[in-house]
């Protein structure tokens, strides 16, 4: 996924200021792709300057509204029915796992907890979210709840088997 496509699917539910897509992003997509103030900005110009997306209204201090092209919304279908999602095969933290070895019983030990702390923090802080936010019948709701299912599942699941690995050392 690129910041690229995010940004088209968000406005995909409507026209939006950066200031809102930047909302949006913290509420929703920033768990499964984040994204600094400077990023959005800049790709929202590039959005723009490729006719994706147009400025639909400027309002005080240079505030810009921005809403789909038809261009946009077809690269955004192209995008999400006739390319191939990227498989991540590379997983920092379960390298890590395999050369536990090197370490003491307790290092190794202290390094499960670890990541079953962070796992639960995050099934927490989606959690928080799902609390937090005002759902609706729309698109973006529907879906992102079905998105952020999966973040609470990986992370449960993520914490159970640091867990059970840490009993197995």
């Amino acid at each position: 996924m690129s910041l690229r496509h995010a940004l088209l699917g968000l406005l995909s539910d409507g026209p939006a200021s950066g200031y809102d897509l930047l909302k949006l992003f913290d509420t929703s997509l920033a768990n499964a792709w984040p994204a600094t103030q400077s990023q959005v900005y800049t790709e929202l110009a590039r959005l723009a300057e490729s006719g994706l997306i147009t400025v639909a209204a400027q309002g005080p201090r240079g505030r810009k509204e921005y809403t789909l092209t038809d261009t946009g919304l077809a690269e955004l279908r192209h995008w999400l029915t006739e390319t191939t999602p990227v498989l991540h095969a590379r997983s920092d933290l379960l390298l890590r796992v395999f050369f536990l070895g090197v370490l003491t019983t307790d290092q190794a030990r202290q390094y499960l907890r670890w990541l079953a702390d962070i796992s639960a923090q995050g099934h927490d802080r989606l959690r928080a979210v799902q609390e937090s936010v005002d759902w609706d019948d729309d698109n973006l709701s529907a879906h992102g709840r079905i998105a952020l299912e999966y973040g609470l599942r990986f992370n449960a699941m993520r914490r159970e088997w640091a867990e059970w690995a840490a009993e197995q050392i």
